[in-house]
């Protein structure tokens, strides 16, 4: 039986979120240029507010609250499985890795 999370850095859920996020920025890194503005920093924005609502939820005292922000949490991650289908068949590269 696992300890319950003194911070939000001990949640599994966190930790697999910051190190998905760490690849969405290196992925993303190898996209055309003319895509910094837009499609490129969309992607990271929606990815960084994975682990950042896990976290900002952690502390929110009540379930409803906490609820709450892990259902933002998951639309993030819904629109960034977006995005990684959109750069996929504009043809900037693999992210079947990211994708899982």
């Amino acid at each position: 039986m696992r300890k319950p999370a003194k911070r939000f850095e001990d949640l599994i859920v966190w930790q697999k979120a910051h190190q998905w996020v760490l690849a969405i920025y290196r992925y993303s890194e190898g996209l055309p240029k003319q895509e910094m503005y837009g499609l490129t920093s969309q992607l990271r924005r929606a990815a960084v507010s994975v682990p950042a609502n896990i976290a900002e939820g952690f502390k929110k005292r009540g379930n409803a609250d906490k609820i709450r922000f892990m259902n933002i949490a998951q639309g993030s991650l819904e629109e960034c499985r977006y995005y990684l289908i959109l750069t996929r068949d504009l043809g900037y590269g693999d992210n079947e890795d990211l994708s899982e």
